[in-house]
């Protein structure tokens, strides 16, 4: 039996990040944003108190798009995603398991928020965040790692939110799992990022020796294929075996221009070299097309699903459409992560593959980063977008005597090459040995005296007016 555990108390901080170099991506420029920080205190029945942490960006205009929306408004709703996931975490008194407290309240979150005009990508965040540290209190509690507990099913994961499954897909699928000892990075490459010569992609001392690269798409074919062709003949030049994948962001209008860029990947010899190593291509449409849009014969040059994974039926539902595949990423739920991990090793046994990617929303150094990296670890993920160690400067404007905690006790994530502490690439690698401690993937939690508490939501009439 999985222990159960009762809330005592939910806080929000923020801190702020100042990128190195902007990041463009959609239709959007960020050079900086808070990172949040969740601290929960919980009562282990049998067992007594213990408290657990999160982090994670606070990522304008990814979870909402929407262009009548500043990209500080959806900041905003971010943060009443949070509180709203708050007020009804706490409002569980009794005691229960960590995934009884999820189902519990993931239901009324989603409702709650879209009568206050938060899409339900943005309402994931709320319980995603305070998942996580919760998981992270009970693993300390109990003394365990993530990966002995998942394994375990410490968290009590079922089949009630996922009724394609039962609740032993769920439990064989955790008791098989052996975490991966390394995991490759897969370097972004921004829209903005320069292509050519010194500092771009070829360059090793932006790309980090890495043999994975996310390239962005605009959302327009030609300029699009003209991109990616420079961006081939630079990767050419590197004189080892590289795999790509490509991420539009919602960015493509439709099927029709989706099938214009695919075509030209099909026939251009000036882009051989992406389409021959190209892996998946990510979210091309925007979410709301995607759900409307079969993809037909597209389908076999691989596609997944981001932005449009915003409920636990929505890898199903892609499915449908041809989708082979969707997006781990903490920021949208790591039980929804497991449950689509399940999913895709279940439907790949009868022959056809489908596949669960690991994509980085600036996951910053430290906890964010560890967690991602550990969940990713778990479930399977060999290669993993990481743009955080590219946009931001090491551990940014955290604390140097928090970021030396953090490299003291993982050695082998984080080093000081004279530089600054930064995350350690091994051979383009980022191995995983010390994530297997006590708590959810971290014997480190931040200064909380360094941090300042969670802005307040504004409204939209104050934001406006």
């Amino acid at each position: 039996m999985a222990p159960r555990l009762k809330l005592r108390d939910i806080a929000f901080f923020e801190r702020p990040v100042h990128f190195a170099r902007p990041f463009r991506f959609g239709a959007i420029t960020i050079n900086a944003t808070p990172q949040l920080f969740v601290r929960v205190e919980i009562e282990v029945e049998g067992k007594g108190t213990a408290v657990g942490a999160s982090a994670e960006m606070l990522v304008p205009k990814w979870f909402d798009k929407r262009p009548e929306l500043s990209p500080a408004q959806t900041v905003d709703g971010l943060r009443r995603s949070l509180e709203i996931a708050r007020g009804l975490y706490l409002a569980r008194t009794g005691f229960q398991t960590a995934f009884d407290l999820h189902a519990s309240c993931i239901g009324a979150q989603i409702a709650t928020c879209a009568k206050k005009n938060i899409p339900a990508l943005a309402a994931a965040y709320g319980p995603a965040e305070i998942d996580k540290a919760i998981l992270d209190a009970l693993l300390r509690g109990v003394e365990t790692s993530f990966f002995e507990g998942m394994a375990g099913n410490i968290a009590g994961i079922d089949a009630r939110l996922s009724p394609d499954l039962k609740d032993a897909d769920l439990t064989t699928f955790l008791a098989s799992r052996k975490p991966l000892p390394r995991v490759a990075i897969r370097h972004t490459v921004g829209l903005d990022d320069q292509v050519e010569g010194e500092g771009g992609v070829a360059d090793a001392r932006e790309d980090a020796g890495a043999n994975y690269f996310k390239l962005k798409l605009s959302g327009d074919p030609a300029a699009d294929a003209v991109r990616l062709a420079r961006i081939g003949r630079e990767l050419d030049t590197l004189g080892r075996d590289y795999k790509v994948t490509l991420d539009a962001n919602e960015q493509y209008a439709d099927l029709a221009a989706l099938q214009v860029l695919i075509g030209r990947l099909d026939r251009e010899p000036a882009l051989r070299s992406i389409a021959s190593c190209l892996l998946y291509v990510e979210q091309p449409m925007p979410r709301d097309i995607t759900r409307q849009s079969p993809l037909g014969s597209l389908a076999a040059r691989g596609f997944i699903i981001d932005e449009a994974d915003d409920s636990y039926d929505a890898f199903p539902a892609a499915r449908a459409l041809g989708y082979h595949g969707i997006s781990s990423k903490s920021c949208k739920g790591l039980y929804k992560s497991i449950v689509n991990a399940t999913r895709a090793a279940k439907w790949s046994a009868d022959g056809e593959k489908f596949f669960v990617t690991g994509e980085d929303l600036t996951c910053q150094a430290g906890l964010a980063v560890q967690q991602d990296l550990a969940l990713g670890a778990f479930i399977g993920v060999t290669h993993a977008e990481r743009n955080g160690h590219h946009y931001v400067d090491g551990f940014g404007d955290t604390p140097t005597t928090e970021a030396q905690a953090f490299v003291a006790a993982h050695p082998d994530l984080y080093a000081d090459a004279g530089q600054g502490i930064r995350l350690k690439i091994h051979n383009g690698d980022l191995l995983t040995g010390s994530l297997n401690t006590v708590g959810f993937a971290t014997s480190v939690h931040p200064d909380w005296s360094a941090l300042r508490p969670l802005e307040q939501p504004k409204s939209l009439q104050e934001q406006t007016a």
